[in-house]
């Protein structure tokens, strides 16, 4: 996989943290498939034939119903950063919704015709969350607080920013594109069991780690026989239990989804705001500045100009993020400090273990896919890696 691969569309930025895996046909095992003794009966295949059948497939139009569930192992105080609960209620600003969906399990129904047309609407209770791409407008409309976002895709977004579209989470379908189009040699392919999907049946392409020491065990797309779309994607933790991510359609059909499915009206009353500044940097990076607002730890959080020094330390399965954050504070000022608020240590406490090694101190935030590890000199080194790698990590970085 490709350190620094840049998604071209919809899914990793603003979903789930899938792109970790990459698939390069190049480099694929040619393992043929075999039925599974509770799956169809299908003909054999092998990798390099399933990845060119989810190439060619030209399904443009669909309609149905999706499920995502997220499960990172959050500890208590991250997952109400992610909202927690249902998607409606709040803004209507995609961006705004965007975390909620890294947690918890969520229904969604989806419709598109090609490129330009994608309706995806989140199911909450009687609450509904639905984002319209028609053309050149996007729509986001959340029922439960009566609110409309509404911008218009192809305007200036600025540096750094791409199409309000371009920005939509994403089907299954989209989620298993976006990993297929990461290129790497540290990847096994092979093709697993067959499977049902949406009462479709469906090949397996297994995505398997060559590199130790990554949180991930395996990728698993799951392929529509027919016409090549995946149905399903799951992303399996390296130390087994239940999927980290399993993203797929739980009904599907595809016909072209009728023209006015696509079509959007404000509700009478509704709060109607324009993106037109939206992505034209002068947004703050919320998280960031949720983290900085945090009781005692604005000194953590950045430097003096808010911005970290990014660099990426290996490849593939084994990536790790190294930002130096400039901080003026340590943790260890912070855990010593008699003043600092009862909150900002309980933070402290809540992020694991401390560790040590050839970089200095710091302490570990762990979470089922990413590891964080965070030094008592400002640095961060972040990745889809276990806790001992991210600490080698550490100590061999120069």
């Amino acid at each position: 996989m490709a350190a620094n691969t840049k998604t071209s569309r919809k899914a990793a930025r603003y979903a789930v943290p899938v792109a970790v895996a990459g698939v390069a046909a190049a480099t694929a095992a040619m393992v043929p498939a075999f039925a599974n003794a509770g799956g169809p009966d299908l003909p054999k295949v092998t990798a390099q034939q399933l990845i060119e059948k989810v190439a060619a497939s030209d399904a443009q139009q669909l309609s149905g119903t999706a499920k995502i569930s997220t499960d990172l192992g959050l500890p208590q105080f991250a997952s109400g950063l992610l909202g927690g609960g249902g998607v409606a209620g709040g803004s209507a600003d995609p961006e705004e919704k965007i975390a909620q969906l890294a947690n918890g399990t969520h229904t969604f129904r989806v419709a598109a015709d090609g490129p330009d047309r994608q309706k995806l609407t989140f199911l909450d209770g009687k609450d509904e969350y639905t984002l319209v791409h028609n053309g050149k407008d996007v729509w986001g409309y959340d029922s439960k607080s009566n609110e409309v976002f509404h911008d218009k895709d192809g305007q200036d977004a600025g540096p750094g920013h791409g199409k309000t579209a371009d920005r939509l989470p994403a089907s299954p379908q989209e989620l298993a594109q976006e990993v297929l189009k990461a290129a790497g040699p540290t990847t096994d392919i092979s093709v697993g069991e067959t499977a049902q999907v949406a009462g479709r049946d469906a090949y397996q392409l297994v995505l398997t780690p060559k590199q130790s020491g990554s949180t991930v065990g395996s990728v698993r797309i799951a392929v529509d026989a027919r016409n090549g779309v995946p149905l399903r994607i799951q992303l399996l933790s390296s130390q087994g239990g239940k999927p980290i991510v399993d993203a797929g359609f739980t009904q599907v059909d595809f016909a072209k989804p009728a023209a006015d499915a696509f079509a959007f009206t404000p509700p009478k009353g509704a709060k109607v705001t324009e993106g037109g500044a939206h992505g034209k940097g002068q947004k703050e990076d919320k998280p960031l500045k949720a983290l900085e607002s945090f009781p005692g730890l604005g000194d953590l959080a950045a430097g003096a100009d808010g911005k970290g020094e990014v660099k990426v330390l290996g490849e593939g399965w084994s990536t790790v993020a190294r930002i130096d954050t400039g901080a003026g504070r340590s943790l260890k000022d912070l855990e010593n400090d008699k003043n600092a608020p009862k909150e900002a240590k309980q933070f402290l406490n809540s992020l694991g273990d401390k560790v040590s090694g050839k970089f200095g101190e710091g302490r570990v935030f762990s979470t089922r896919l990413v590891n964080a590890l965070i030094t008592d000199d400002g640095k961060v080194y972040v990745g889809a890696v276990t806790k001992d790698q991210l600490v080698r990590t550490a100590d061999s970085a120069k």
